[in-house]
């Protein structure tokens, strides 16, 4: 067993929360595979895998909105990471600074 398998034994993808580490604010969520947290470990950038296109993707590899990761923590059961990163412009594809600017449900 590899050291980044016993965070894909429930699932081929964990969840990725992503927050801007001088802040804590929540950017976005996001799901990664062993592929693309390797390349993240790797490149010090985010890469996720995206479930729609079915390929990996880097944050801003299209808008130059880039995610300089500052540390990967895994959660308790080892089934959710939470990636504190050094944004580079805004977070979400809308042009906001975070996926989570809708008003609240509640």
């Amino acid at each position: 067993m590899s050291d980044l398998d016993r965070y894909f034994i429930k699932s081929e993808l964990i969840p990725a929360i992503v927050v801007e580490d001088t802040t804590g604010e929540v950017l976005m969520l996001a799901y990664m595979n062993r592929e693309s947290l390797a390349k993240t470990l790797e490149t010090g950038y985010t890469w996720f895998y995206s479930r729609s296109r079915g390929r990996l993707w880097q944050k801003g590899e299209e808008s130059g909105h880039v995610q300089r990761v500052v540390s990967v923590t895994p959660d308790c059961d080892d089934d959710t990471l939470l990636v504190r990163v050094s944004q580079t412009g805004p977070a979400c594809h809308t042009g906001n600074p975070t996926c989570f600017y809708k008003e609240s449900l509640m």
